[in-house]
């Protein structure tokens, strides 16, 4: 067996339910603040491993009754100690065989710098490499209109562990798949019209070309649809994951056959409820010109999580 197959193995085995190998070489793009060689000048690789967000522990958000859940399980315990745990599982394996592994934590690297460069030729830390883009690097999918990573596995639904290494890894090829496509659902259904549907910005990793729409990050910190503020620095991104945006990014995938982990059952079965940007209760209704807010009185209604 080859090491690479070995390493795969061994992620699979500490928990991980994807990983893929990029090269140095697919980040060329990104500038020092975010290039793995800023922080690791020997390195040849990033390993980018992902642990699934139960499509469960989005439940109670989804009926807009319950949030804790999808904060432990989804949020702060899947990755201060799931993802973690496997990245340092990992990195003990590459050191056991000779090879340094250097774990990153995902950090929000638009808040750098955070310190004093201590010399000329280097960047200031701290130096995190943008996550979504490593994925993408490392042949797991593709980050969507919504600006949030996709896989063909789970849609949005995993969350990311980077590790750096000088271990003679073989690449991954880049994901050549389609998955979102001219959606636009995570557009189009939201209540604060946070994501531009004209609008947007495009990400090369070397022949692969990405569409993102423009987010308005300061409606983003407004939103009570599942949205959190980043834990990690108060200047970081909007945590979207269990948002309107995403949960509809991954119904609208599934609807769509494009997703590998399949259910007997369909995530959303009746109007999504919604809070506009006065903090007003509703449904996104389904017209002519898209989706529409639309208030409900009656507390018994789809909006409150009624039948």
């Amino acid at each position: 067996m080859d090491f690479t197959t070995e390493l795969k193995g061994k992620a699979k085995a500490f928990g991980a339910d994807l990983v893929g190998i990029a090269p140095l070489e697919r980040f060329a793009s990104e500038p020092p603040q975010r290039h793995p060689a800023s922080i690791f000048p020997g390195g040849k690789a990033v390993i980018a491993v992902g642990r699934r967000i139960t499509r469960g522990t989005l439940r109670g958000i989804e009926e807009g009754t319950n949030w804790n859940s999808y904060t432990i399980f989804g949020y702060n315990n899947l990755d201060d100690a799931w993802v973690a745990e496997t990245c340092y599982d990992l990195c003990m394996f590459l050191e056991d065989n000779g090879w340094e592994g250097v774990p990153i934590f995902p950090h929000p690297p638009e808040v750098w710098p955070q310190g004093v460069a201590v010399a000329p030729d280097r960047p200031a830390p701290n130096v995190i490499p943008d996550f979504d883009f490593a994925a993408v690097a490392a042949g797991l999918g593709e980050i969507g209109y919504g600006g949030f990573f996709l896989s063909p596995e789970f849609g949005p639904r995993q969350r990311l562990g980077l590790i750096i290494t000088d271990a003679p890894l073989v690449a991954d090829p880049l994901f050549q798949g389609d998955l979102c496509g001219d959606c636009r659902q995570c557009a189009i259904q939201c209540p604060l019209g946070a994501i531009s549907e004209e609008e947007f910005s495009e990400v090369a990793c070397e022949d692969k070309k990405i569409q993102v729409g423009k987010i308005q990050e300061e409606l983003c910190r407004k939103c009570q649809n599942g949205a959190f503020a980043n834990r990690y620095h108060k200047r970081g991104k909007p945590e979207r994951k269990a948002a309107l945006c995403a949960r509809t990014c991954m119904v609208a995938l599934e609807r769509a056959g494009k997703l590998e982990n399949t259910f007997e059952n369909p995530f959303r079965k009746r109007p999504q409820w919604a809070v506009n940007i006065w903090g007003e209760a509703g449904i996104m209704e389904e017209g002519e010109g898209g989706a529409q807010w639309r208030g409900c009185a009656d507390p018994g209604s789809t909006a409150q999580g009624g039948k």
